[in-house]
């Protein structure tokens, strides 16, 4: 059977896990699947996801399928290269190109952090908002950002790469202490506000090596060091986005990934913001993303518009 009803199919290839579904015209999931993301190994990463897309079609019973995919990095709109990613054995290489040769169709590639910051303005938290800035904060850092409905890329494809800033307003302590990032610069948001990160802070305050959710535990239990922790990195995360609110003003403002469950941002970070951002009053909501985990996902389905 051919592509009928409507039917999309997203892949959110993340660096630990390859999560794919697919969802009908009213955008609800009719299948959804995760595997493994082999480590290192491009070729195996492109023949995951190709047996990934696969089995979502044998499960829906519909072949041809339009095929969306959120990747890390972005694709180099001059060469069709992948770039920036932190799977870094994706870089340099034609991931998009190779693809659509497997699958055997055209396909729609985006950053995952584009993919959920279009998912939620479509129909999550940023549902109703004419801009919407999307956050990504896990293992890495990312934004995206939707006007009106639509995805920005601009020219050179990164619009949103806010994990490459370094972080603004720093301390003089943070710049003695300015962490490289894998990108090669130094003090990258990416190395102050992912969970990485956040261990490896509370480990240069003499903690032990702790996930970011056993920091965040101990100082709801009123562990004064891991309290401390928590503390400077809400401070941060106010002062990057105090940044994006002067530069762009979205409407709202959404997190995602696994460090927006931590649910002191959205009670901390708007107390510190008002600090740097340039204006008398600051109004911006700050949400969790509605959809969750499956945002980025359902994202890269709706790369292609339902019928």
């Amino acid at each position: 059977m051919s592509a009928t009803s409507g039917l999309r199919l997203g892949i959110d290839l993340g660096g630990t896990k390859i999560e794919g579904t697919v969802i009908d015209a009213a955008d609800q999931v009719c299948s959804q699947r995760r595997v493994d993301t082999p480590q290192g190994d491009y070729d195996a990463t492109v023949a995951a996801v190709v047996d990934l897309v696969q089995a979502l079609e044998q499960d829906v019973a519909v072949t041809g399928l339009p095929v969306g995919i959120g990747t890390p990095g972005s694709v180099d709109p001059r060469s069709g290269l992948l770039r920036n990613a932190n799977s870094q054995c994706l870089n340099g290489r034609p991931l998009a190109v190779d693809l659509q040769s497997a699958i055997g169709r055209e396909l729609r590639i985006a950053n995952d952090a584009d993919c959920l910051a279009l998912s939620e303005a479509l129909d999550g938290a940023g549902a109703g908002y004419a801009s919407v800035f999307g956050v990504i904060m896990g293992t890495g850092v990312g934004g995206g950002v939707v006007i009106d409905g639509r995805l920005l890329t601009g020219c050179n494809g990164v619009a949103g790469e806010w994990g490459h800033i370094p972080l603004p307003w720093a301390r003089a302590a943070e710049v003695r202490s300015a962490p490289r990032c894998w990108c090669g610069m130094d003090s990258c948001l990416e190395t102050w506000l992912s969970g990485p990160a956040m261990t490896a802070d509370h480990m240069r305050r003499g903690g032990h090596e702790l996930s970011a959710h056993e920091i965040v535990e101990r100082a709801e239990a009123g562990e004064r060091l891991a309290g401390a922790t928590l503390k400077a990195w809400l401070e941060r995360v106010a002062r990057a986005l105090a940044m994006v609110i002067n530069l762009l003003d979205p409407d709202v403002i959404v997190i995602g990934g696994g460090l927006s469950q931590i649910r002191w941002l959205y009670s901390e970070v708007p107390k510190v913001w008002a600090q740097h951002v340039f204006a008398d009053q600051v109004d911006t909501p700050l949400c969790p993303a509605q959809h969750g985990a499956a945002s980025g996902v359902r994202g890269a389905a709706r790369l292609w518009p339902g019928a």
